[in-house]
Order: structure tokens, then sequence, then C-alpha cells
């Protein structure tokens, strides 16, 4: 048979155009899919577990806007624990910073990131996943159904009504039938070739990619459970109020010593000088009453 003529039976061009289709298709959402990827990666490691909690306004405006990953980051916020602190005044006035927690000393979540930056919120559901999982089945189903088609086509065109009619008819069944069988072969072997395309495509363009950004966004943010969280604060709590038990129960005795310290370093001195004066007081009057031969009043009143 001519190889043109194979090459232009409709059925045929059907199935390879099915096929090149779905090899666009394929090429041009998992591009799109790995420029964003590597976008998002590149992002990230700038980015340090240590510098974080000083840095979330910047990761945070950057992932808002983001429409790629904008929904998956604003579920994931919402489970995100922060270090707070509480400003303590000293004697000095001067504020120092202690963290709640000794165990939380940045962002942490409480839930699995890989949880929400999974393959379904950054690959699959970034174009027609399950499209592009059923053409395989599409391509393969041509195979019989043009098959078929073709045979119901060829028996429906056999004319017995004379022997060169017939001999004609017969010749041009067995045509037919080739160009069905080919049909099924070019259907199977197409939807096996996009399989393996599919799938190698799929490996260098997305899981990789995603794994990093899995990798990345796991090390970013610790997890720890809502539970352990809970019991950290939970003991924080009992230790800051043991200490604030054990301040009162010392305060009397700390306001004694205090008071006693005071008296004893500002009153005590004041009193002594008073009756120094006093008594260099009375002792000049005692002169100065000497000296004129007048009576020692002063002297009968002390």
């Amino acid at each position: 048979m001519n190889l043109m003529h194979i090459f232009t039976d409709i059925p045929i061009l059907i199935v390879i155009f099915t096929f090149l289709t779905s090899i666009i298709f394929c090429v041009k959402k998992y591009l799109f899919v790995h420029k964003h990827l590597i976008f998002f990666l590149n992002f990230l490691v700038n980015f340090n577990k240590n510098d974080l909690n000083f840095r979330f306004k910047e990761i945070d405006e950057w992932m808002s806007v983001n429409p790629y990953v904008s929904a998956a980051w604003l579920e994931f916020k919402n489970t995100l624990i922060f270090s707070e602190s509480v400003a303590l005044k000293g004697e000095d006035d001067d504020l120092t910073y202690q963290e709640v927690s000794s165990t939380v000393q940045n962002i942490q979540t409480t839930v699995d990131p890989l949880y929400f930056f999974n393959e379904e919120s950054l690959v699959t559901s970034k174009y027609n996943a399950k499209l592009l999982g059923t053409i395989p089945t599409i391509l393969t189903g041509f195979g019989p159904l043009f098959t078929f088609l073709n045979i119901a086509i060829a028996f429906g065109k056999i004319d017995f009504s004379t022997q060169e009619r017939t001999i004609a008819s017969v010749a041009g069944l067995m045509s037919s039938m080739q160009v069905a069988a080919l049909v099924s072969v070019i259907a199977v072997g197409s939807s096996l070739i996009f399989l393996i395309i599919e799938k190698l495509m799929y490996g260098q363009m997305c899981a990789k990619p995603l794994a990093k950004v899995q990798d990345l966004i796991a090390h970013l943010f610790d997890n720890i459970s809502s539970e352990k969280f809970l019991f950290e604060l939970l003991r924080e709590t009992k230790i800051q109020n043991n200490s604030v038990s054990n301040l009162i129960v010392a305060m009397p005795n700390h306001f004694k010593t205090a008071l006693n310290a005071g008296i004893a370093s500002n009153l005590v001195p004041y009193l002594e000088n008073l009756i120094f004066g006093i008594n260099q007081m009375n002792k000049q009057l005692k002169e100065n009453a000497k000296a004129s031969g007048g009576s020692d009043s002063v002297d009968e009143l002390f």
C-alpha cells in the first residue's frame, strides 16, 4: 500500500493530530509550572530560619501578592506560631525582653508545611491534570474505535453482484483491514510514547523543583504540635507564678530591711546633727549668761 495513502487516512490523521496536540499541551503546562517553581525556589533561598522573625513581613508580602502560591500561603499562615516576648522594666528603667517560651525561638507551625505546599497545590492544580491523565486512554481508545469503524465501512462496500466487482471489493476490504490494523498500532504506540514523555518531563520539570521547594519550606518553619506548644506555655506560666509567689513571700522582709536601712542611713544622722546643734546652742547660751552675770535660765530649762 502506498505510504502516503496510509498517512492521509482520516482516522490515522486524527490519532496523530491528537498525539501532537497533547504533547504540545503537556510541554506548555509543564514549562509554566517549572518557571513558577524555579521563581518560588529562588525567592526562598534568600531566607534562613534565624532571621525569619525580622524578615517575615517581606516573605508575607511576596507570598500574598503572588497568585501562584497565595492561596496555599494564606491557609498556611494561620497555623504559624511566633516567638512572642514580654517587655520587662529594670531598676534603671531599662527595658529588657524575655521570651514567653524557651523552646519557641523562631516562627513555627502547628501543621506540617507539606500539607499546604504539596503536589496538588503547587503543580496539578495549575493545569487540567485530569484531562492530561486521560489522554493516554483517549489515544488507546481511538485504536479499536477506528479499527472497527474501518472494518464496518469496508464490509459495507463489498459487492457480490459480479465477479469483477467481487474481486475489487475484496481487494478494497483487505486494504481497509490493513489501515484498520495500522490505526490500532499507531494509537497504542502514540499512547505509550506520550506516557513515557509525560513521565520524564514531569519528573524533570515539576517533581524535582517541587521537592526542593518543600525541603526549603520545611527547613524555614519547624513543625511543632499545638499540644506541645500549650504545654510549654503552661510550664513557663508555672515558673513565673512560682517566682511571683516567692517575691510576695519575701516582700515583707525586704520592706523591713529597706526601712531599717533607710532610717539608719538618713534619719539617725539627721537626729544626731540636730541634738549636736542643740547642745552647741545650749553651751553658747550658758557662756553668754556667765559673761553678763545673769542667771542661768537656760541651764534651769534644760
